[in-house]
């Protein structure tokens, strides 16, 4: 007797058991057909109590039998999907489905025509491979992506199939190997085209849940903006700005974070501001004077970004920019809103990097703008504040000697030195403490540095991991030691400088610059009479004698000059 014309012949299944049962002599897909009661009695168990049935239909063994039924020609294919789907729900089961070698027949199933089975499909696909990443780039690796953005494209029309295509989007759009693969498909044409469809608020989140992990990529960022995604999201801000809606509040955030997530990119942002005329750069704009604090965010968190190159920060400094900045810092001045703080000042620090801004920057007063923010307790802001003046002092004596005379300033300086939890508050303050002295040259900075306890801290930055601010600290003190030798002795002896610079010259990983920069600060030094006893107790001659031979020709130039030096002295 054949297993078919055996099935035809079973009668109904009264239960589970029985279902499961007649569901474990199906071998072939030619018998898949008569099963169809058996399936409408596992979704009935399942519907009524999922965890149970699905411990049952484990242990029957049915789960290999549902590989064979996974066809396209079978009448039972939906149904057998949404079993899985149902059974996958429960984290214990999606081993066994992935064990029973499930996924490779469903993925082929995403080629077939017929919606409920590629909805259920995909249903299974989902719940089988749900946060585990190790699956989801299985199904990466096995071309689901092209497959499900043709299906989006195809079947826009059925609201469960593009929500099924968008849920799984949005996981696997969280992996970045997905991004590649996203890049070349029309994702971005189809996400946009769906949403302008939108009306309902749950929507368009299901879509911006997608576009956002997909807009981190730089390609996709700019393929976007191609496909008129701006224009949505202004049109979304304008709806929604004066709205104290929930879900408007909820949309407009949604709608400007993205709106500056895709100013990241350098091609998509450069496309955007088209020479500072583009439409979509000037409604930015209008943003910064807003009543809304998430737009003043956005709108200088926007200008930030146009202000990745000196073409950009040029124009719109030209362009009075930097008058609408400050007058957003200065609402918030008093109990401000950080985030707005944090990103206004972001702004200021980026448009002060080309040369010719700083000078126009200083006399519209930025400087004085941003120590208004002296007396904030927040390390972001604190981090930019500093970044800020460190750039617009940048080769400006004037106004770093003017900075540098500044008591409050450098005694604050000092405190965040010493700012041990904010490692970049820490750094950036000894940078501009540095700064200082290095763009000024003047002996009032040196003293006022002194006088507040400020010479300790660029001591050990000649210690610190990064060759650029050991070299920034070398050269502030060869200053100190040329210019304020008398008054900066004490605290130089105290801070153990001298050890430090054998260390440093001694020490094979020492860069060229710094060997080079310790010893100039090494015959600076030994004009004090408390220094040169150190520097004659430590055997100098003996470390400095072997750079005359260093592959660096200037080093080596300046062993020699250094070694003459120490020998007169001695």
């Amino acid at each position: 007797m054949t297993v078919s014309s055996a099935e035809e012949s079973l009668p109904p299944p009264h239960n589970l058991s029985d279902a499961l049962k007649k569901l474990k002599i199906t071998t072939t897909d030619s018998t898949a057909d008569s099963f169809e009661g058996c399936l409408d009695c596992l979704l009935q168990a399942l519907a009524q109590n999922n965890t149970e049935t699905s411990e049952k239909i484990q242990k029957s063994g049915v789960l290999q039998v549902f590989a064979s039924l996974l066809t396209p020609q079978s009448s039972c294919t939906a149904k057998v999907a949404n079993i899985i789907a149902e059974v996958a729900r429960n984290e214990f089961m999606r081993n066994p489905c992935v064990d029973a070698g499930l996924i490779p027949p469903l993925v082929q199933l995403l080629n077939c025509k017929d919606q409920e089975v590629l909805l259920q499909t995909g249903r299974a696909l989902g719940n089988i491979c749900y946060d585990s990443h190790t699956l989801q780039s299985q199904l990466i690796n096995m071309g689901v992506i092209p497959t499900l953005v043709k299906l989006l494209g195809i079947h826009c029309q059925n609201a469960a199939l593009t929500e099924m295509c968008l849920v799984a989007f949005g996981n696997l759009a969280e992996l970045e190997s997905s991004k590649e693969q996203f890049a070349y498909t029309n994702i971005a044409e189809e996400l946009v085209k769906l949403f302008k469809k939108q009306i309902e608020h749950d929507k368009k989140e299901m879509i911006f849940e997608v576009l956002a992990p997909l807009a981190e990529n730089d390609v996709i960022k700019l393929q976007l903006v191609e496909a008129g995604l701006v224009e949505c999201l202004l049109e979304i801000v304008q709806k929604t700005v004066d709205s104290d809606k929930e879900e408007d509040i909820a949309e407009l955030k949604t709608a400007s974070d993205l709106m500056v997530l895709l100013l990241l990119g350098d091609e998509s942002m450069q496309k955007l501001f088209e020479g500072g005329k583009g439409s979509v750069f000037q409604r930015v704009l209008s943003w910064i004077p807003s009543n809304s604090h998430q737009l003043q965010l956005a709108g200088a968190l926007a200008i930030a970004n146009f202000a990745r190159n000196d073409g950009n920060c040029i124009h719109m400094v030209d362009n009075g920019i930097v008058q609408k900045l400050m007058d957003l810092l200065d609402r918030h001045v008093e109990d401000g809103n950080v985030t707005v703080q944090h990103a206004a000042l972001s702004a200021l620090r980026n448009l002060a990097i080309p040369v010719v801004n700083k000078a126009k920057m200083l006399s519209a007063g930025v400087a004085e703008a941003v120590l208004k923010f002296l007396r904030s307790e927040m390390p972001p802001v604190q981090f930019k504040l500093l970044g800020t003046l460190r750039m617009l002092i940048d080769a400006q004596a004037e106004a770093a000697e003017q900075l540098g005379k500044n008591v409050k300033l450098v005694e604050r300086l000092v405190e965040w030195c010493e700012a041990k939890d904010h490692a970049g508050v820490m750094g950036e303050s000894n940078r501009l403490l540095s700064a200082l002295i290095r763009h000024s040259k003047s002996k009032d900075v040196i003293r006022t540095i002194v006088q507040s306890g400020g010479i300790k801290h660029l001591v050990t930055m000649a210690t610190s991991e990064h060759v650029i601010m050991q070299n920034e600290a070398l050269i502030a003190l060869a200053l100190i030691a040329a210019l304020e030798l008398v008054t900066a002795e004490k605290d130089l002896e105290n801070a153990q400088l001298v050890q430090i610079l054998h260390r440093l010259l001694s020490d094979d990983r020492s860069a060229p610059e710094i060997k080079y920069n310790s010893m100039v600060l090494i015959c600076a030094l030994i004009g004090s009479e408390p220094l040169q006893k150190e520097v004659q107790s430590m055997a100098f001659l003996e470390v400095i004698s072997k750079l005359r031979s260093h592959e660096n020709k200037t080093v080596a130039q300046q062993a020699s000059l250094t070694e003459q030096r120490l020998a007169v002295e001695s």
